[in-house]
Formats: structure tokens, sequence, C-alpha cells
């Protein structure tokens, strides 16, 4: 029974992909509109199934759909996992997934690409579902690549508009160089261990010793693969333009769950980093780098869009942080948990740029919260969620972070501290020049200001509710809680040697100490960004950002996408110009070239034979016999 549900789980949504994709062109929308979602909705459906089977009898078992390669001494099965890390990835998914569908019916209702659009989500679901199923790591890899082709196609899905083709193209090949990490890391694994499957890998990875240098090698490799997935310094720069891409897109792909795998893949393999010291000090300092520079870049973007799209970098970097000081159960609790603020500030945002026929600008916003109740209330739920305010999600989430931060080091609680303030900041004040003052955008755009149909404003609520009181699945000792998700996930982390969960060195007084400085302050940045921008109704407008030389240096964004284009795309057009040039034409070509005119040539010599005088064919062919006949006696 099992066997059948976690097979059917992944093949709805293929189903769902192989319909669409068909029928495209023919498919009533109708039946689209209930496809696209159905079947997302089934998957969920079979996975709470499967997690209440599982709380039954809780013991984490493989199961194999069929054999798959047989190389040598390579034998890889089509296996699937069901272990608590696996079904919670997999209630994300398909429960978010399915409510960001249903939002997508009323989002998408008018474009010409609806049934296309489905096709591809549906797939983007059956690769996701493969990356979390998988109980070895090629499993995982099948997925990993097929995420990155749906978010290539799903990123440039208005494809007649070139710029954001060049952003699809962008994701992808920032995605190949992490993947070549992975892929790297999974030849040594194979060579190391003798099998990419996870528990005889970390069977045998067990007993070794910390610090070897094969385990730096892997979990570096496999590092470099979450870093382009997972958008980390230095390979965050596809994120922001991928907003390219329909709002559902964003709120699915790059905020619930693509941008989530590499947490997702280094928590799997916690028994292999939890033995490699030097990885997790690169993985806590380039974590610590992307929350801080990706937090400040947001406080002076317009685009409301780009504005989550720069905190959730900012927010993986949180999670990259909890994973390196070994609090794996803290950044699978805030990946939960920012799956569901974040996908519900980005279909908030589509929510207001549904209402304002495509604008984007923040600054061209205000005084939307009495057209758009329901957008205005679920977008404050989640702002202040994001913002770490009790009793919300984020607030549990964030501060397991932070006290484990605290516990590793003082100096990572501060600079997380200090991220948590740029982040309570840049989000209120995307959330006060969208929705209070008065409105900035145009005539035609203030008598259509209508709030969203039922079919877009319900999953906001729905997401809301989870928002509200996710956090509560994992409340911590100190409020008397029970750390449900944690008592639930502690089998897939019980068996990392050196494990320093729970926390031992911070008592309960300087816990509620600790904490009270960070909601202190979080509520004094909030207090003081409604005076700002509210009561003094000032914003970062273009003349202020070109005084400061600061300011402008970050509202360019560092100038890092200009970096890039100056020491590394530049350079290398510049190579294969010369390349081509010089190797291709000047050599390769002229030695193809060569031949074909030596052809020609001697065709050209040779058709001067072809007389038409049968006469003179007649004595070619006796002197050529003669010379047969002569040629056989001497030899």
């Amino acid at each position: 029974m099992v066997k059948i549900l976690i097979t059917l789980i992944p093949l709805f949504p293929l189903f769902g992909f192989l319909f669409l994709g068909a029928g495209f062109r023919s498919l009533p929308r109708r039946i689209v509109s209930v496809t696209g979602p159905g079947t997302i909705l089934a998957s969920f459906l079979l996975t709470l199934i499967l997690f209440f089977d599982f709380q039954r009898n809780g013991i984490p078992q493989i199961h194999l759909i069929f054999n798959w390669l047989t190389v040598g001494p390579l034998a890889i099965g089509f296996e699937f996992l069901t272990d608590p890390l696996s079904l919670l990835m997999m209630l994300v998914v398909t429960g978010v997934g399915f409510l960001i569908h249903w939002y997508s019916v009323g989002y998408m209702k008018d474009d010409p690409g609806y049934n296309r659009f489905f096709a591809y989500m549906n797939l983007f679901v059956f690769f996701m579902l493969l990356l979390v199923m998988g109980a070895n790591y090629l499993i995982m890899f099948i997925g990993w690549e097929g995420v990155g082709l749906c978010s290539y196609l799903l990123i440039g899905f208005w494809f007649r508009n070139q710029d954001y083709n060049n952003a699809a193209k962008k994701a992808f090949i920032m995605n190949r160089i992490g993947d070549l990490g992975f892929l790297l890391g999974m030849f040594l694994l194979f060579t190391t261990f003798g099998s990419l499957n996870f528990r005889e890998i970390f069977e045998k990875a067990t007993p070794m010793e910390a610090g070897e240098p094969v385990m730096v090698a892997i979990t570096l490799l496999l590092f470099i693969g979450a870093v382009g997935k997972s958008v980390q310094i230095p390979l965050y720069t596809w994120l922001p333009d991928a907003m390219a891409g329909p709002t559902p897109v964003s709120a699915l792909i790059h905020a619930a769950t693509m941008v989530t795998a590499g947490v997702y893949m280094v928590a799997r393999s916690n028994i292999l980093y939890v033995l490699s010291p030097v990885t997790q000090v690169v993985m806590g300092s380039v974590a610590l780098a992307t929350a801080i520079f990706a937090a400040s870049i947001a406080l002076f973007q317009n685009d409301i869009k780009k504005i989550l799209a720069y905190s959730t970098i900012s927010q993986l970097g949180y999670m990259f942080a909890a994973l390196s000081v070994g609090a794996f159960t803290g950044a699978m609790f805030h990946l939960t948990t920012h799956a569901f603020f974040k996908a519900l500030l980005f279909l908030g945002a589509g929510s207001v740029i549904h209402a304002l026929s495509g604008e984007h600008n923040i600054r061209k916003m205000g005084g939307l919260r009495k057209k758009m109740p329901a957008t205005w209330w679920t977008f404050l739920i989640a702002t202040l969620a994001i913002s770490g305010i009790p009793p919300l999600s984020g607030f549990f989430s964030k501060d397991e972070i932070l006290i484990h931060a605290l516990d590793h080091s003082a100096w990572m609680w501060f600079i997380l501290f200090i991220g948590a303030l740029i982040t309570a900041f840049y989000m209120f004040r995307l959330l006060w020049l969208t929705f209070f003052g008065a409105f900035r955008g145009t005539d035609d755009q203030r008598h259509h200001l209508h709030e969203s149909p039922g079919v877009m404003t319900v999953p906001l609520i729905l997401l809301a509710v989870l928002t509200a009181f996710g956090g509560f699945m994992n409340i911590p000792g100190i409020f008397g809680g029970n750390s449900l998700l944690a008592q639930f996930l502690a089998p897939v982390f019980a068996g990392s040697k050196y494990h320093p969960i729970p926390v031992t060195g911070i008592s309960h007084a300087t816990e509620w100490m600790i904490m009270g400085i960070t909601l202190v302050s979080v509520i004094a940045v909030i207090a003081w960004s409604y005076h700002h921008f509210v009561k003094r109704e000032k914003g970062f407008l273009p003349d202020q950002v070109h005084r400061n030389f600061l300011v402008n240096l970050i509202s360019h964004k560092y100038y890092v996408d200009e970096l890039y284009e100056l020491i590394i795309v530049k350079p290398l057009l510049w190579l294969s110009t010369i390349l081509h040039r010089v190797i291709e034409v000047g050599f390769i070509d002229r030695i193809v070239n060569s031949f074909g005119n030596l052809v020609v040539r001697t065709g050209n010599t040779l058709r001067y034979i072809q007389t038409g005088n049968v006469g003179f064919y007649m004595f070619i062919m006796i002197l050529g016999i003669i010379l047969m006949l002569f040629l056989n006696i001497l030899i």
C-alpha cells in the first residue's frame, strides 16, 4: 500500500504535465484549471496519508520502484525514501505548491499561454518531488537538474521579450556552474564509498574521523552545488533577474521550493558535513556574507518583486548559517516557515501587480489597504512574520537560528541580529510605500483599483493562517513547548557525530534576554520606518540616491553584475572571438576548405579526359589493361 502511494505522489504531476503538454493548444481552459491544480492536490492528499501512516509506525523505508542501472560495481535502483525529512519536504512542495497553482488560475486567466504555464508548473513539481523523495544522490541529481530546466522554461515563459529570455539563460548557466560541483561531488562519493545510496554512504562515513581530506573535498563540492541552486555568494545574481517570470513562478520556484533544494541537500547529508569542520566554516562564512549583503541591497530596491528576491537570498543565508553550526532542525524549521510567509509575500505582490495592471514600482503605489483589504491584511501578517514578531511563525524559526548562532559565536549572532534589523526595515518600507499614504499611480490605475478575485485571495488567506500558526509546530522548551518538529526530525540527524543540539552553553535567562533585545530592536526599527515613510512621507528618491556614494553603491547592487561582465563575460567573449578568428577560421576552416578545393581542382582537371570520343576511351582502356599486366609481371 505504501509503495503504491509513494509511486503515485510524483506520478500525478507527471500525468498533469503529459496531459496538458500534449493538448495545450486545444484543451479548454476549464479542464486545464481543474487538471493543473488538481494533480498537485491529489499528490498533497496522498502525502498526508503517507505522513499519518508514518506517524503510526515511525519506520523509515526505502521503496524500490524498479532496478534502473547496473554498470560494473555501480548498481542504482529507482528508489524512494520515506523518512521525516523527505515527508516534511513533500508536504511543503505539494501543500504550498497546490495553493500557488490555485492562485494561478486567477492570476494567469487572461494569458494566452495559460495551458502551457500549468504544464510547466506540473513538470516542476514532479522534478522537485524526485529531488526530495530519492533514496540516492543520482535520483536527487535528476530532480536537481529537472527543476533547473523548469526554472529556465518558466523564467522565460514570456519568451517574446528578449530581456526575459536573457534572464532565463542567466539562471540556467549560473545553475550549471554549481551543478558541476555537485556532479564532481557525486563522482568522489562513488570513488570513496562505492555507492551513491544514502544509507550505504552514511553507514560507511559514520566511523570516519572528522577532518579527513576526502570528506572535506566531497562536502565542499556538494556545497558548490548548493551555492548555485540556493543563491549564495557568488552565484546569487540570477535570482533577482528571475523575477521576469510570472509572479506565481516566483512564489513556487524562487521562494518556497527550488531555491531551498541546497538546504535540503546539506541537511540530508548532515552526517558528511559534521565530519568536515573546514566546510562548515566555509559555509558559515558564505552564509553570513550572503545574509547581510543581500539584505543591504533590498534596502534601496523599488521593484516589489526584486525586494522579495533579495529577501529570499538573505533568508537562505540564515538557513545555511544554521546548517554550518549543526542546527539542522533550525534550518529546516526556517525553511518551512519561510515557504509559508515568502510564498504569501510573493502572491500578495502578485495581487497588487494584478490590480495595478502590471506595475512593479512601489513608489508608484500607495494607499492600497482600503481598496485591497484581503491583500493588505495577509501581506501584513507575512511582513510581521519575516520580521520575527511573535507569535507568528518567523519569530520561532528565526529565534532558534539566532540562539544556535550565539551558542557557536557571538560574532555570528551579532551579524545575523543586524540582518534581522535590516530585514524588518526593508520589509516595512515595502509595506508602508505600497499600502499607506496617497495613491501615486496613474488616474487610469486609480479607477481600476480592486481587490483580487476569490480564486486568488483564498490561497492568500490559507497561507496567512499557516504563516500565523506554523511556528507552533516547534515551540521551544523555554515557552513550555515540546519542540515537535525537532522530535519528528531527530532520527534523521541522530547519526551525526559531534552533533551540537541541543544548545548547551546558554541559560534560559540569557535566552530570554537575547530574545528581548532582538524583539525590542526590531520593533524600534519598525516604528522608525513608520515615522520616516508614513508620518514624514519620505522615501529613497533618485535625487537622494545620487548624492550619497554609499547609498548609490548599494542601490546599484554593488555593481556585482557589472563586475562579472567586466572580469568574466567580456574576457570570455574576447577569447572566444580570438579563437574563432585564429583557430576556427584561420586554421581549422582553412584545412577543411583546402581539402574541398583540392577535390574541386582535381575534378576540374580530370574532366578534360571526358572528350566524348569512343576511340579515345578504348585507347585508355587498352592502355590500362597493358599497365595492369605489366605491373602483374613485375610483382
